[in-house]
């Protein structure tokens, strides 16, 4: 049976950051991102109060109740978007995408690691276009990464 998917709230934090957490480590040991630089605690704090407070958080959620997947939408930017590892393939992420487009019909823009070639693909399939790349000296993580932006027909530019 396919993830239900629900707006998320407070009690689901801890879950959400877990899912996170895990899907960036696969994520790493691919090599398909680099490494964090907030360790558990933080991210866990971080979704407890900014993510849950501020922005948008959506479930994937399985009926034993486990979370499949997670989106968070911060304004028009789409801020997260990860599957459990053991779940990728089965268009949850492609679920929680159509979702983020709905929510925002207007468009939405998101960054992405260059070296994430899989999620890249991904959002270069669900109509997202390449805007920018930057050598990486604005996030964190202090690598390359590329700007995307989707805009749904007759709707106006997204802003850059």
């Amino acid at each position: 049976m396919e993830p239900a998917i629900r707006r998320g709230e407070v009690a689901d934090a801890r879950d959400a950051a877990d899912l996170y957490l895990g899907a960036r480590e696969a994520a790493l040991r691919a090599g398909s991102i680099p490494a964090g630089v907030h360790d558990d605690d933080d991210v866990r704090g971080y979704f407890a109060s900014h993510i849950v407070e501020d922005c948008e958080l959506w479930v994937a959620q399985d009926e034993a109740g486990a979370l499949a997947g997670i989106l968070v939408l911060e304004h028009d930017w789409i801020a997260h978007l990860y599957v459990d590892p053991a779940r990728t393939g089965r268009g949850i992420g492609s679920r929680l995408l159509e979702l983020a487009k709905h929510e925002r019909p207007h468009g939405l823009r998101l960054w992405t690691f260059a070296s994430n070639t899989g999620a890249r693909r991904f959002y270069a399939r669900h109509g997202f276009v390449e805007v920018r790349r930057t050598d990486g000296r604005d996030n964190e993580e202090r690598a390359p990464d590329v700007l995307y932006a989707y805009c749904a027909r007759g709707s106006p530019q997204v802003p850059l």
